[in-house]
């Protein structure tokens, strides 16, 4: 969502920008004036992220907060998900203003602090998906030796750690992001001294954004996939099939906005003025569709849950976080399992003992 302010100007201009130079603070541009179809369309996408997005996550977040007495791993790394959504979602209220009146009037500050959570809510997202990932990864790979490891604690130091590391990744959004005064109207932009300057931000919001959360990502359910098709034990995977639903839908949204980033980038290494354009052209499209993700798992999740609104309610999300323990339940019974044959076995042979002395 770095780009956020772009896909709002594009929406809003009817024309090119003067030079193929558009991210340098040098550079001649045309006037962001609104204009009709375009407009009403970027206010109609804000608009609808926001009405889905905020209630419903806002209603996730209530549900486990509220209503579970006892959280699985994913459910809480839903949690933090969803008040990952959340916070993105509230900065909609600041560009649909924009959207309506063409100008930016709430200063440089908030100008970087808006795109700076938009990115920070970018990376929170990928990781707490990755997490899950990693946590189904050893429920199926690591059953025994895993007990000890996914444990509410070590939980709550990833957390926290995934957390620090947004806000970290997220710092070089600020920096390549100003209030700039063009034809009298102020505007939110990015600000790109150089062309090395473009390539390294591209780069680095993709491969740490993407290419290496999902590779992640593509090798733990590899791996899970290869084990489950060679178990001789029959497992749930209810969890499993809910992460897996969650990362396809954040696949989907997300690439796009990725692969445009890769053809800018190519534009300034070989000088492609027709890369240029096209990333130019691409990238409102991808960032509306990168916003729209933050609204989307709640309705995901309404899917999944569907058939427990009878029984449960307003708390049928609940009812189906509850059912993501049902993994964790499964991996817990393994070493009760061999607790229990092994009772069994000590029993019959106190039982032999007992026969042979009589």
């Amino acid at each position: 969502m770095s780009d956020f302010a772009f896909f709002i100007s594009k929406y809003m201009v009817p024309g090119q920008l003067a030079t193929s130079n558009s991210s340098f603070t040098n550079t001649t541009v045309s006037p962001l004036t609104p204009h009709g179809y375009s407009q009403k369309l970027g206010i109609a996408i804000l608009s609808i992220a926001f009405i889905i997005g905020f209630p419903g996550n806002a209603f996730v977040i209530w549900s486990i907060v509220s209503c579970m007495k006892k959280c699985s791993v994913t459910c809480l790394l839903i949690l933090h998900l969803a008040i990952a959504d959340i916070i993105v979602i509230l900065t909609a209220p600041v560009f649909l203003h924009l959207l309506s009146t063409g100008s930016w009037i709430f200063g440089n500050i908030i100008c970087k602090i808006c795109h700076y959570i938009s990115c920070l809510s970018m990376y929170a997202s990928i990781f707490f998906i990755s997490s899950m990932s990693i946590d189904r990864y050893f429920a199926v790979a690591k059953p025994l030796s895993s007990i000890g490891v996914r444990t509410k604690m070590l939980l709550g130091k990833v957390i926290l750690a995934i957390w620090v590391l947004a806000c970290v990744l997220a710092i070089p959004m600020p920096i390549y992001r100003a209030v700039e005064t063009i034809n009298n109207k102020e505007q939110c932009r990015h600000v790109h001294m150089t062309p090395a300057h473009i390539i390294f931000h591209y780069v680095f919001e993709t491969v740490t954004g993407f290419v290496i959360p999902f590779t992640i990502i593509m090798f733990c359910y590899l791996y899970i996939g290869l084990r489950l098709r060679s178990a001789k034990f029959q497992t749930k995977h209810k969890t499993s099939r809910l992460v897996v639903m969650i990362i396809v839908v954040f696949a989907i949204f997300w690439l796009p906005y990725h692969v445009v980033n890769m053809i800018q980038v190519s534009g300034e290494v070989f000088s492609s003025d027709k890369l240029r354009k096209m990333a130019r052209l691409a990238r409102p499209n991808v960032t509306a569709l990168a916003f729209l993700s933050s609204s989307i798992n709640p309705i995901l999740y309404v899917f999944a849950g569907g058939s427990f609104i009878r029984t449960a309610g307003v708390g049928f999300l609940a009812k189906l976080f509850e059912g993501t323990g049902s993994d964790a339940n499964g991996v817990w019974k393994i070493p009760q399992l061999f607790k229990q044959k092994g009772h069994e076995e000590s029993i019959d042979l106190r039982n032999t003992n007992k026969i042979i002395t009589d």
